[in-house]
């Protein structure tokens, strides 16, 4: 397994990135504790993501619309689709992401986990974090 970056209390196990397939795709396991949510709806720039339901359940919102994700179901999210995701249950769930091209690499998820490490982290310091590695937030 690669590296393991905390993103407030949740974990990003990456396994594959955007440096080791030259750009082919970023792949890596996102475990999402019970009533942990992602923390801004945004939609991606330069990049497709495909999510994988591995254990327990999360719940996807993408254009507006609720889905419940298990293991083996999966939603494909295209290029400017507004998302987010959270885990209603009282579980553990973990889902693998996988984006098309690789271009965010870990770089994103250290600087998201360090900003919201500090506490109740800034929204301006969030939003330029997600600007500059292609995140845009949802108005």
């Amino acid at each position: 397994m690669g590296e393991v970056i905390a993103v407030g209390p949740m974990r990003i196990e990456f396994i594959l990135s955007k440096d080791e397939t030259g750009g082919c795709l970023d792949m890596f396991r996102v475990i999402v504790p019970p009533s942990a949510t992602m923390p801004v709806a945004h939609w991606h720039r330069d990049w497709e993501e495909t999510l994988y339901g591995l254990e327990g359940a999360i719940t996807v919102v993408l254009e507006g619309a609720a889905r419940a994700i298990g293991p083996g179901d999966s939603v494909f999210v295209s290029r400017g689709a507004v998302h987010n995701f959270y885990n209603a249950s009282d579980a553990v769930a973990i889902f693998l992401s996988v984006l098309t091209p690789g271009v965010l690499g870990p770089a994103y998820f250290r600087e998201i986990g360090a900003a919201i490490g500090q506490g109740r982290p800034d929204p301006g310091v969030m939003r330029e974090i997600m600007l500059r590695h292609g995140l845009v937030p949802a108005p």
